[in-house]
């Protein structure tokens, strides 16, 4: 069976390692065979847990292992015929042999190889659980998102490319004075495009796989993980908890007590914004949240009552349809009852008021021209159209 697969992302900076370690540590409390690793290119993981982790999973524990995925090897494994044709390539062209090789390489490349480590685990069936640091802000997630795409290249053009190339070869030589990728780079290519179909397959798998949002209550941080939760429901991707780090407690002190009281406002913006989606908290401890009573300490605060492996938000809360004549929003509104809907654009910000209950939804950028041109409410959940 394949593995509970748990995928933390956030803004850099926010606690995202600590509180996936915190997870991994207290699932492999719970008796689940665990391995935690980090496809962050600025691996934190080992500092975390306080142990050295090296690129394949270290035991560091009862039922509990790490591993930080080095994006070197992972290009190695999967880029290495492509870059060598590339590389080739630009230093006839003039270009030096360190630049061509950087540029081989499209930015977000390397942190999407990483990500691909996640499908080696589901593969060996090894693990209980795998609980993922991620890079930042989920956009390689991104990457991921054009499974149709990716099926019609594998379709359409990878069964014709040798004859296509056969044909083209004598032309790119003579006229461009370029040398064409043989068949081993582009089954290079077609096995990266086959990979990515695989990932998105396993990412959607909602009764195993859902990602988690971290943030700091602070308003910059905040609007970032909502740009990043309606790309992640809009791609059919679960987000099954929030987690806001570094709460300030009641008893902070005179001096940070304007600043908590803002916090206590942006923990509401969060609620309104990500409901029903549930919001974990963690308070801000007085020392750095290291090691393994440090990293226990965090679990304890995020997940007292709650199975840490558990999928704790079951459906997609967003989902957008798209044609030629504009597009449809569902947003789920659980506790609302039918009455007076009151919408609002603002920007790319939507803002949805349905019988008191308070929505305030971050719109994709191709939304961006549209505007909504009537709203609807039926089983507990919102259908906004927009027209192009």
């Amino acid at each position: 069976m394949a593995p509970r697969t748990i995928l933390y992302t956030g803004k850099g900076g926010v606690g995202k390692t600590s509180v996936a370690a915190a997870t991994a540590r207290r699932c492999a409390a719970a008796g689940l065979r665990t391995v935690v690793l980090s496809t962050d290119p600025a691996h934190s993981l080992a500092d975390a847990l306080q142990v050295p982790l090296g690129t394949e999973p270290t035991q560091i524990g009862p039922c509990l292992w790490g591993q930080q995925v080095s994006a070197q090897a992972e290009l190695e494994r999967n880029w290495n015929g492509v870059q060598d044709w590339l590389g080739t390539l630009l230093i006839e062209r003039g270009v030096d042999r360190i630049s061509a090789e950087e540029l081989t390489v499209p930015p977000g490349l390397d942190e999407l190889f990483s990500l691909l480590a996640l499908k080696r685990h589901h593969e060996a069936g090894e693990h209980d659980v795998v609980v993922v640091d991620c890079a930042p802000t989920g956009e390689t997630l991104r990457l991921l998102s054009f499974p149709d795409v990716a099926r019609w290249w594998l379709e359409r053009v990878f069964p014709q490319q040798s004859r296509i190339l056969d044909a083209a070869r004598p032309f790119a030589r003579a006229v461009l004075d370029m040398k064409l990728p043989g068949d081993a780079v582009l089954d290079e290519v077609h096995g990266l495009v086959a990979n990515l179909i695989a990932m998105n397959e396993i990412l959607r798998d909602t009764s195993r796989v859902s990602l988690r949002l971290v943030m700091n209550p602070d308003r910059m941080v905040i609007d970032e993980a909502r740009r990043t939760f309606t790309y992640l429901n809009l791609y059919g991707f679960l987000t099954d908890a929030v987690v806001v780090n570094r709460v300030f407690p009641a008893e902070v002190g005179p001096y940070f007590d304007a600043w908590r009281a803002r916090q206590q406002e942006h923990l509401t913006a969060v609620r309104d914004a990500f409901s029903p989606v549930p919001v974990l908290c963690a308070p801000y401890f007085p020392e750095e949240v290291l090691g393994p009573d440090g990293l226990d300490e965090l679990g304890v605060a995020l997940f007292d009552g709650l199975d840490a492996a558990a999928v704790l938000h079951e459906k997609l809360t967003q989902e957008l349809v798209v044609s030629e004549r504009g597009a449809t929003l569902r947003l789920d509104l659980p506790f609302a009852q039918r009455g007076d809907i009151a919408l609002r654009k603002i920007g790319q910000e939507l803002v949805v008021r349905v019988d008191g209950q308070k929505r305030t939804l971050m719109l994709p950028p191709a939304l961006a021209g549209h505007e909504p041109a009537g709203a609807r409410f039926a089983d507990g959940a919102l259908h906004v159209t927009f027209d192009a």
